[in-house]
């Protein structure tokens, strides 16, 4: 399983251009100040946005290619965290869960059973009847997760997923995280993030956007060690 994008995308007047690829089992931290284009770029290999120009291809599956050859986002093997999560409050918790594999289809006690193991197996399956708007922080969190890897997928997708929470809850789920991150060896992971904290933690590569472009890519320990690379446009944040 292999990622390589190579895009323009255009959102209003923004423009976006970025070209990277990342391998099966690796974590790549997307960094930056507000407004570099890093949830513009989750967005559009999600299939929120489509590319004006270039391609994106996942384990040699063409997701996109300008001009419009595309996959929908419930088409693609990708799974999201949004940053506000974006649980569904009508329903409870197993429900959330199952979404995904509901909308491909499956059957609705298989879809529940797995939406189970899934919650177990992020130590929540306590709250499997309640609604979202039940969950603390740091349970919708590993819910929201839950429901991302439910539909295994090979490129997983995190945008800010633990920004919202306070000190004490974000250390742990930093810890989740970095667990389940490392677990996932089939799976090409990307998480947005302002906080270089997170980005040690959770990553082994850093790519860091400024103005729609790369301006730093490398292992994160490099960066860390010459933040010449990139504190010039974090500081512009």
């Amino acid at each position: 399983m292999s990622l390589a994008v190579d895009i323009e995308a255009r959102r209003g007047g923004f423009s976006l251009v970025v070209r990277f690829t990342a391998v099966a089992g690796s974590t790549v931290a997307i960094v930056g100040p507000n407004g570099a284009g890093k949830s513009t770029l989750i967005d559009v290999l999600a299939g929120l946005v489509p590319v004006a120009r270039g391609s994106v291809v996942l384990a040699g599956r063409m997701l996109e290619q300008a001009p419009g050859q595309r996959l929908a986002p419930q088409a693609r093997e990708v799974g999201v965290v949004f940053q506000k999560l974006a649980l569904f409050p009508a329903i409870d918790v197993v429900g959330n869960v199952a979404y995904g594999l509901r909308a491909r289809g499956v059957a609705r006690r298989e879809a529940h059973a797995e939406a189970m193991a899934w919650l177990a197996r992020l130590g929540v399956a306590e709250l499997a009847t309640r609604r979202t708007g039940e969950l603390s922080g740091g349970q919708a969190q590993r819910v929201a997760l839950a429901r991302a890897m439910i539909v295994r997928p090979g490129l997983l997708l995190l945008d800010e997923p633990i920004s919202a929470l306070d000190a004490e809850a974000r250390a742990g789920a930093r810890a989740l995280l970095k667990e389940r991150l490392a677990a996932e060896t089939e799976v090409v992971k990307l998480v947005v993030t302002h906080d270089l904290e997170d980005a040690r933690a959770l990553a082994d590569r850093m790519l860091v956007l400024d103005g729609g472009r790369v301006v730093a890519d490398g292992a994160v320990d490099e960066l860390m060690r010459d933040p010449s690379l990139f504190l010039a446009a974090m500081r512009r944040g």
